[in-house]
């Protein structure tokens, strides 16, 4: 049986209508449309070129489906009104380094360049969300349709997770601090120290230098900015992470209830038991 409802649909948003999944890299989107799918939801697919895994791709029929290069905002904007979007959400990542070379921007992308006063990943896909809400396209909460998969509060591993209530305060107070600043979602600290802070490189590389620093009681914090834009920039966590992890010699995470999306939540959670890693949700 399908699921009933998401929580995280507009209010008499009719899922009926088609509703586009613009897909990065990873498991992420295509988690997203297994789950739409459970919802009987009505989904095609914008893929970006040597982004988009092809599996995803093959499991949308060539009428609902587009694949258009990255940094070609013209061309996808076209691609939604083609496949009469009434909604869209954003899933995965498109390589960081792409977003400020290496791509070719067609003349729609650099004008929207061209108005941003800083350049961020935040600030260019909030500019790609006002383009596509221009044409009157409902942009999505990027956890629609995946309530099943966020972290929920206490300990997700177990009885009990060995995170002291003095060492969570801190490090979620510092990873505020780092979202609120735009430096990055996820930290690592111990004993009341910052030993890693997460910034463009992502959270795995950031993982694999806690390596070289040691430490027995490291926690790995992971948190959405102040007042998010969930409808993209969502924080996840997923099996990569987890052996991210293990190599830094992480055995400990905190994840935002509801801030943080698990991909996949189950599969994540049998890998983490085995690997000896706790996870919980505050």
């Amino acid at each position: 049986m399908a699921p009933s409802a998401t929580r995280f649909l507009p209010p008499g948003f009719d899922t009926t209508k088609p509703i586009m999944i613009i897909a990065g890299k990873g498991r992420y989107p295509a988690l997203l449309a297994e789950c739409a799918r459970d919802f009987q939801a009505n989904i095609k697919l914008i893929a970006f070129e040597d982004e988009t895994e092809p599996s995803l791709i093959e499991s949308f029929k060539p009428a609902d489906r587009r694949i258009v290069p990255v940094g070609k905002l013209g061309q996808l904007l076209d691609s939604l009104q083609e496949l009469q979007a009434a909604g869209a959400v954003m899933a995965g990542q498109i390589t960081p380094r792409k977003l400020f070379s290496g791509m070719v921007p067609d003349l729609k992308l650099v004008a929207l360049l061209a108005s941003l006063k800083e350049r961020n990943a935040e600030t260019i896909f909030g500019g790609v969300t006002q383009e596509i809400e221009k044409l009157g396209i409902h942009m999505l909460d990027a956890r629609v349709f995946l309530d099943q998969h966020l972290a929920t509060s206490g300990c997700l591993t177990g009885w009990s997770c060995g995170i002291a209530d003095d060492e969570l305060k801190f490090s979620i107070q510092m990873a505020r601090e780092m979202a609120r600043l735009d430096i990055g979602q996820s930290i690592v600290t111990a004993k009341g120290t910052v030993i890693a802070v997460e910034a463009f490189e992502g959270t795995d590389k950031m993982l694999h230098r806690c390596a070289d620093i040691g430490g027995k009681e490291m926690l790995l914090t992971k948190t959405s900015k102040y007042q998010q834009d969930f409808r993209f920039d969502v924080p996840c966590f997923g099996l990569q992470t987890l052996e991210s992890m293990a190599k830094g010699g992480v055995k400990k995470a905190a994840l935002q209830a509801d801030g943080v999306i698990l991909i996949d939540r189950p599969a994540v959670l049998a890998r983490a038991r085995e690997l000896k890693i706790d996870l919980f949700g505050f």
